[in-house]
């Protein structure tokens, strides 16, 4: 494959146009990473066009369109679409492309199975609050892709939050954790907000001040470096009210 280095002559496609790859394109944008005319993303319903001319990127209909004006490929389909999708773009991948997968459950393997022989894949799981530029996205390299390949990625990656590194055996957990785990916050952030409302505080008040805790909370993780148990004890003085709630929060499963 060519050398590609992420700048204004990056041409990055999208296969699908759904919610996260609209995240991720989004999130390219507004970092200033990559220019609206840089994207070419494909979607089946000209219905949602609308979408795609309001982000300002170049929209087509055609998979094979987004392949052929594009070096970096990112496959954005559902999992069950995906080797059908690749069947279709198969014969115009060429050497000078790096396909980078976002769809869950599809093994590097199959990935490759499904690519022309020595293609350069790579496989990335990344989250929604990458449209806020403060997600995280985990990547493993296929038998192909190079150190290089990699670097790649991870520089266009980091411009919407942490990236790293993993083994493709560690892929599902870590999209769980990561990948699933934002529902459980807003969950919670939301629990907050109605124990806020409860108590008198208004709705959009309590909101922000449950969803800025939370983020201050993580940061305090990411940036101490302490145990979220030592953090957390950090706060709780003997018979407060911290203690009564975690005592409570235990009794129920929390």
């Amino acid at each position: 494959m060519a050398n590609i280095t992420v700048d204004d002559k990056t041409k990055v496609g999208f296969i699908a146009s759904g919610k996260m790859a609209q995240a991720m394109a989004k999130g390219f944008i507004s970092s200033g990473m990559l220019k609206p005319s840089q994207l070419t993303m494909s979607d089946p319903r000209k219905n949602q066009y609308h979408i795609l001319e309001e982000m300002g990127v170049v929209k087509t209909q055609s998979n094979v369109t987004v392949v052929k004006e594009s070096t970096i490929v990112f496959v954005a389909v559902k999992p069950h679409f995906v080797r059908m999708v690749l069947k279709e773009v198969c014969q115009h991948i060429t050497k000078k492309h790096l396909i980078v997968s976002i769809a869950a459950g599809v093994s590097l393997e199959g990935l490759e199975e499904e690519c022309p022989l020595g293609t350069h894949v790579i496989k990335v799981m990344p989250n929604t609050p990458c449209l806020v530029q403060c997600g995280l996205a985990v990547y493993s390299l296929g038998t192909h892709a190079t150190k290089e390949d990699g670097d790649l990625v991870k520089s266009l990656l980091s411009s919407l939050g942490m990236v790293e590194e993993i083994p493709d055996r560690l892929m599902a957990p870590a999209s769980a954790v990561g990948g699933c785990g934002p529902a459980y916050m807003y969950t919670a952030i939301d629990a907050l907000a109605d124990g806020g409302v409860k108590m008198g505080l208004p709705r959009e008040l309590s909101k922000k001040l449950a969803a800025q805790m939370m983020m201050g909370a993580a940061k305090m993780v990411l940036e101490t470096g302490e145990h979220p148990g030592q953090l957390k004890d950090n706060v709780t003085s003997p018979g407060g009210h911290n203690y009564s709630c975690h005592s409570r929060a235990g009794q129920t499963g929390f």
